[in-house]
């Protein structure tokens, strides 16, 4: 075990090097300078040059790399271009929504997806694996944007349960920032939902096809018990993947939920930060992104170990 855990680790390190490389490198390939698109067109060469050296702009790329990379070791994700603030601290504000909405959207899509997939796999060939398939393909084939603002229009314009947007904040209460969060959430959650209950479904009709379970059937078991005891368990490795991928999705690409519903969350602060040219905010959150993506990806290669009690022992 703990040499699978120290070649994970290995590999994690190796990911984010090259990530931060290439993170660096596109940035740096993006048309524009910051200095002369915030100064605007009218702005003197001497002021350019000035606000350039004064943002950090003025060193060689290398020189500018070592630095940024250096001071994400440190936590010092350096200060933002436009708004004159560290990026920890608008990062920090930015991560108390966009962390509850993707743990809040995994939380449902989880909720509706295990047992819609259990269903299905219990009564496949039937109408009822028929009728779920069908929606999950609908909930697939749905853009969730377009189902956002669906939910806008039922639930907020016309019922009024909840607001169309914007969020309160933590100060107002876990009840009021939650309220806000549910319509997002849903969206989010609907089409994760789609995907893990069709690859659920087919991990488990894989697995009920499988010696053991036929042979828990002949000792007694009905299909339903077999099928909770023993394949889910079995099962679960395609499922755990699927979960990690989306957790890492909900947290990185929620940026056009964010914008439907006007939440102040990381995708919607990168989308600010490329409007403005804030190229030391875009750099550190998408950095910051994939390493929770690498992080999603490690702890589901250990819960792997942990199913699957092969993956420890293999050298």
């Amino acid at each position: 075990m703990l040499h699978f855990v120290l070649t994970r680790l290995l590999s994690l390190t190796l990911s984010l090097i090259v990530a931060s490389l290439v993170i660096f490198a596109v940035i740096e390939l993006v048309p524009g300078d910051p200095a002369a698109f915030m100064l605007g067109l009218n702005a003197t060469p001497e002021a350019v040059a000035a606000l350039r050296a004064d943002l950090g702009l003025t060193g060689s790329p290398v020189a500018r790399y070592l630095d940024w990379t250096g001071g994400l070791l440190r936590g010092d994700f350096g200060q933002s271009y436009t708004y004159r603030v560290p990026v920890s601290e608008l990062i920090l504000q930015r991560l108390w929504v966009s962390l509850p909405l993707a743990a809040l959207a995994l939380a449902l899509s989880t909720a509706i997806a295990f047992p819609v997939g259990l269903l299905a796999a219990a009564r496949r060939g039937r109408a009822t694996d028929y009728g779920i398939m069908g929606a999950t393909q609908l909930g697939i084939a749905v853009p969730n944007f377009w189902f956002a603002m669906l939910l806008v229009l039922v639930f907020a314009v016309n019922l009024r349960w909840f607001s169309a947007g914007g969020f309160p904040g933590w100060e107002a209460g876990a009840g009021p920032a939650l309220k806000a969060l549910i319509l997002p959430a849903v969206a989010l959650a609907l089409p994760q939902a789609s995907i893990l209950a069709r690859v659920l479904r087919s991990a488990l009709i894989e697995t009920l096809g499988q010696d053991y379970i036929r042979s828990a059937r002949a000792k007694g078991l009905s299909q339903g018990q077999a099928l909770r005891r023993h394949a889910l368990r079995n099962a679960l490795i395609p499922v755990l993947t699927i979960i990690g991928l989306q957790f890492s999705f909900l947290l990185a690409g929620a940026i056009i939920i964010e914008n439907v519903f006007f939440l102040p969350g990381l995708g919607r602060l990168i989308f600010q930060g490329i409007t403005q040219r804030d190229l030391i905010v875009v750099e550190s959150v998408v950095m910051l992104l994939v390493f929770a993506v690498i992080t999603v990806t490690f702890l589901v290669d250990i819960a792997y170990a942990l199913v699957d009690p092969r993956l420890r022992h293999r050298r």
